[in-house]
């Protein structure tokens, strides 16, 4: 075990020395990977703000259950009591609507007080108005519960809107198809930038690899340093784009707070959570150390 620990401090001691024996070379790369890695960060930052205030604007979808006219409140709100426990996992908020509260709210409005005055008694039904949890297929799930209530019997109709919601949903998925599209761009900028520092670094030192393997050094021990040279890379470059996209934040925050002032919001955009950064940043090395093992599979062999 102790040797074991040794060898990997010893690649870990030769993978930073390359790097610090080419400093340009090395800043070059990593300063190329950090500018990618900025470009998905900065969207994914700008997505995770984005989402409470389109949630907030927006509005989860709501479903609104009319009942029947003799359906007195109290049956109104045992059957909300009902959805509420049935459909928990999908309910975010469940508020019971008095008919004559809607009554005096509509009496109240100038451009309804007048039409209402000459109804002998009260038009209005109880009605339910649930609000649907934010969930992947949020429409599709709102729709099923909407067909599913209009069949109750005390319903006597479900109105729900869902093309607003469709339309946010496939905004949604299509920002997440381009955020997609450029972590596989970045995964390519990645792989190929260390496969060409790899394949570098194993073609100068491969009188030193021929030397090793000479006195009995395995293709482990061999290939551990340009491994560790692979994942430093992709350490440093991924907290290099952290620090850029932070400086860039700030800037643009700044220009952002003037404008939100002006409409009376609050609107900042931050970073992902520290589990999605530090996850990211692992997923970085991991894909840039297995470059550097494909590089040196293809480009050890003299």
């Amino acid at each position: 075990m102790k040797t074991w620990i040794r060898h990997h401090f010893y690649a870990m001691h030769i993978a930073i020395r390359r790097l610090l024996a080419t400093p340009f070379s090395s800043l070059t790369n990593i300063a190329v990977i950090a500018l990618v890695l900025a470009l998905p960060l900065l969207a994914s930052s700008i997505l995770v703000s984005m989402e409470p205030v389109a949630r907030d604007v927006s509005v989860n979808p709501a479903i609104t259950l009319f009942m029947k006219g003799q359906v007195p409140l109290e049956e109104t709100r045992e059957l909300g009591d009902k959805l509420q426990q049935e459909n928990q996992a999908y309910i975010e908020k469940l508020e019971v609507i008095d008919k004559n509260e809607a009554l005096a709210g509509l009496r109240a409005s100038e451009s309804w007080s007048n039409a209402l005055k000459v109804l002998p008694r009260n038009p209005l039904p109880n009605s339910i108005v649930v609000t649907i949890k934010a969930m992947d297929d949020q429409a599709g799930k709102a729709q099923e519960l909407a067909q599913a209530w209009s069949s109750l019997d005390n319903v006597d109709t479900v109105q729900f809107d869902s093309a607003w919601v469709q339309k946010l949903d496939a905004i949604l998925s299509f920002t997440r198809g381009v955020l997609l599209l450029l972590a596989i761009g970045v995964a390519v900028v990645v792989i190929g930038t260390v496969f060409n520092t790899v394949r570098m670094q194993a073609l100068v030192q491969r009188e030193e690899i021929a030397v090793a393997r000479l006195v009995g050094a395995t293709e482990s021990f061999v290939r551990r340093p340009f491994l560790y040279l692979g994942a430093l890379t992709g350490l440093i470059a991924g907290v290099l784009s952290l620090l850029l996209t932070t400086f860039g934040l700030a800037s643009l925050n700044g220009a952002i707070a003037r404008l939100s002032e002006s409409y009376g919001t609050d609107f900042v955009i931050r970073l992902p959570d520290v589990t999605w950064l530090a996850t990211a940043i692992v997923l970085v090395m991991i894909v840039a150390a297995l470059a550097a093992q494909w590089s040196m599979t293809r480009h050890s062999r003299f």
